[in-house]
């Protein structure tokens, strides 16, 4: 059984930052592409970053050089340093495992996290 469980949310004001992690069992993170999406309110959910099971980092656009996704592989833990955070980062943070082991490139999600909630204040 597949879980993923994210922490590290809460309140921050524009330009601080703050560490999500996504502890994950049933999986061993450095084989799959791992991932993080949000959803802001009346929005649809997007990809925010993903690293791949060799590695590879990439970004939305509105994240780069402000995110950093990273894993560990003996906490089978992902995370997500935020900083500059803006207030249009505001949104729930999901964390997401790939359906496919070693894949090439790029990431299908099939086990989700329950969430965790971002608040930027301006």
């Amino acid at each position: 059984q597949v879980q993923l469980v994210e922490s590290g949310g809460g309140l921050v004001q524009a330009g601080g930052s703050l560490r999500l992690s996504c502890a994950v069992s049933g999986r061993t993170v450095s084989n799959y592409a791992m991932g993080w999406f949000r959803q802001a309110p009346n929005k649809e959910r997007e990809t925010v970053a993903w690293i791949s099971w060799t590695a590879n980092t990439n970004y939305a656009e509105s994240v780069k050089g402000r995110f950093t996704i990273s894993r560990d592989g003996a906490k089978n833990t992902v995370y997500l340093q935020m900083n500059s955070l803006r207030p249009e980062d505001t949104a729930v943070y999901y964390c997401a495992t790939d359906s496919q082991a070693h894949r090439d490139y790029g990431i299908a999600p099939a086990y989700w996290g329950q969430g965790t909630q971002v608040t930027v204040s301006s």
